[in-house]
């Protein structure tokens, strides 16, 4: 990434703690929450492994080749399963959009490893293609506000109680939060929009 080495950090931690719930989520009882929060959980890994500053820690040339690849093969199920329904678009576009940074950040590496330099600027623009940059961060600033515009709560339902149990009646598990769940979505996007503004 171009951004500072702050910056840098922070989007590791958040990309590895969103991964780290989407890996508990994974116990969740319906096959098809296990599946969505697993494809979640390697994007936050993934943006955690592509926001790694460059100054700390220098990942090798095939790395943005393998990760490109991952996030491909991500793209096609994602585009298998848009098939029987249309939620999958969202991950399709997660999948594009990491191998589309994958591309630009490993061609924009400079012939020592590091990022920036001279040479760099002068063989591959920073951002990428403008065209695509523009349109993937128009998709995650309407993604996260309407996110987040969900994830507010109702009148209704927080003077109605507020926290309810699970089917059961029982306390709801960490991993079955729907809230949780849409607030860790939330926290990626703001993480893919804030990465593509450091392309």
């Amino acid at each position: 990434m171009h951004g500072s080495a702050m910056s840098g950090w922070l989007l590791v931690a958040l990309g590895s703690a969103t991964g780290a719930y989407c890996l508990l989520r994974m116990r969740s009882t319906s096959q098809q929450a296990r599946k969505a929060a697993g494809s979640e959980a390697v994007m936050g890994f993934g943006m955690a492994a592509m926001a790694l500053p460059a100054a700390v820690v220098v990942p090798p040339a095939w790395g943005w080749t393998v990760l490109a690849a991952v996030f491909a093969a991500g793209g096609l199920r994602a585009l298998w399963q848009a098939r029987t329904s249309a939620r999958h678009l969202h991950h399709l576009v997660g999948s594009l959009a990491m191998v589309y940074m994958a591309l630009t950040m490993g061609p924009g590496m400079s012939r020592d490893g590091a990022h920036g330099g001279a040479m760099d600027h002068a063989e591959h623009s920073a951002g990428g293609v403008p065209l695509v940059t523009g349109a993937l961060l128009a998709y995650y600033a309407v993604y996260v506000l309407r996110a987040g515009a969900t994830l507010a709560p109702a009148p209704a339902a927080v003077a109605g109680g507020g926290m309810a149990g699970g089917a059961s009646g029982g306390p709801i598990g960490w991993g079955s939060r729907p809230e949780l769940a849409l607030a860790c979505r939330l926290a990626m996007g703001i993480a893919m929009f804030a990465m593509l503004l450091t392309l």
